[in-house]
């Protein structure tokens, strides 16, 4: 069967869109208006957070971006040439309609076959680490951000467009707030930085039994817990390595950041288990996004070594926890088949990461890589075992 003639509807795990300039900061209380400023610098507009300029994000206007799917052969064959990223990336393109709102988005869909959709902030991934210093700040800037997704684009748009509003977690009576609040209005996954909770007294695992009666909350209102990639804060061992003081910077090339590439989520996931949230909460739906599948199986090694020396540490066998429980989206070019002997298919989840360059120009193409499968278990990785998470 040709990705042309799919017999079985698309439900993309991995979706973003752009935001606009006004996105945290429309919302923002008054007296915290400095905390997030556009500034000009060299004829270039920039974020800058508390007054500190970041180059996170290039362009975090998202005026021009590059064009959806620019890495792809990139990730498919390397870069034997040595290519720098501005000739990986390609000419850039301005963004269109589709990037920006619901509507222009649900007809691009069509065009892409894609039937429904998970759809993530892209701009919202630099707020949690350059504020770990004031968990107020934090909470405040992401009920902002909230704010404007569900003016702009809703959390349930037409039962198609499910964007996943952002929920931290450093004050937990204040992410309760944020999750009754993002839920009232329709939100059927929500996005936790897979990354330690900074707090007043240091940051902490999410997984730790202080966060309980927050995760009991989702557990009630059913929502899905998505671990997408973001700034975790491990830029600041890299740089210790390489000698510098930098923030992340997702678009330049680092070797040595590139081999450490998954450690945060290894030990976000590791940690579910280890500090035992996942045990403690059977009915908890989580799912780790745009993070590829590779890192699991190596973790996995890891963990059942930890747990043979040491098994009083756990509450159950971590091994089977995470296969068990951990659903999973892998990149295109990583295939399914190791991880489907891992985990099984029903945790298998398409993510196509459009319109981003490292995604897939056209999602239906991830398809492409389950040909192998019989019909009925390509439909639950293209769609099926994402609609029965969010129970849509």
């Amino acid at each position: 069967m040709s990705t042309s003639d799919l017999s079985y509807p698309l439900f993309d795990a991995d979706n973003h869109l752009y935001e606009t300039q006004d996105s945290l900061t429309k919302y923002l209380p008054k007296q915290y208006k400095d905390a997030i400023q556009y500034v000009q610098v060299n004829g270039r507009t920039k974020i800058a957070v508390r007054g500190v300029i970041s180059d996170y994000i290039p362009n975090p206007t998202f005026e021009v971006v590059a064009r959806p799917g620019a890495m792809e052969e990139y990730f498919k064959h390397g870069n034997p040439e040595g290519k720098s990223r501005r000739e990986i990336f390609g000419e850039p393109m301005r963004s269109i309609p589709a990037f920006r709102e619901p509507g222009p988005r649900l007809e691009l869909m069509d065009e892409l076959g894609v039937d429904r959709s998970l759809m993530f902030p892209t701009l919202a991934s630099l707020v949690e680490e350059r504020m770990r210093d004031d968990p107020e700040l934090i909470h405040v800037v992401v009920h902002a951000l909230n704010q404007w997704l569900d003016e702009v684009w809703g959390f349930n748009y037409k039962g198609r467009i499910f964007t996943v509003p952002v929920v931290t977690l450093p004050i937990v009576e204040k992410a309760i707030e944020e999750l009754e609040w993002v839920v009232g209005r329709g939100a059927r996954a929500i996005l936790v930085r897979p990354a330690p909770v900074p707090g007043y007294r240091g940051p902490r695992s999410f997984a730790l039994p202080e966060f309980d009666p927050f995760w009991q909350r989702v557990v009630e209102h059913d929502v899905l817990v998505a671990m997408h990639s973001s700034d975790s804060g491990y830029a600041r061992y890299t740089a210790e390595w390489d000698g510098t003081d930098k923030e992340m910077l997702p678009f330049q090339t680092n070797a040595f950041a590139m081999l450490n590439e998954w450690r945060p989520v290894q030990d976000a996931v590791a940690s579910w288990v280890i500090h035992g949230a996942l045990f403690r909460f059977p009915q908890l739906k989580v799912a780790v996004i745009e993070n590829g599948s590779k890192w699991l199986a190596p973790l996995l090694d890891q963990l059942a070594d930890v747990y043979k020396k040491t098994p009083e540490s756990f509450l159950g066998n971590p091994v089977e926890e995470i296969k068990n429980r951990i659903h999973v989206s892998p990149f295109y070019e990583d295939g399914v088949s190791d991880l489907i002997d891992l985990i099984g298919v029903d945790r298998v989840l398409f993510g196509s990461d459009y319109p981003h360059p490292e995604g897939l120009a056209q999602p239906r193409h991830f398809a492409d890589a389950l040909q192998h499968l019989d019909v009925a278990d390509q439909a639950k990785i293209m769609g099926g075992n994402l609609s029965r998470l969010v129970s849509v």
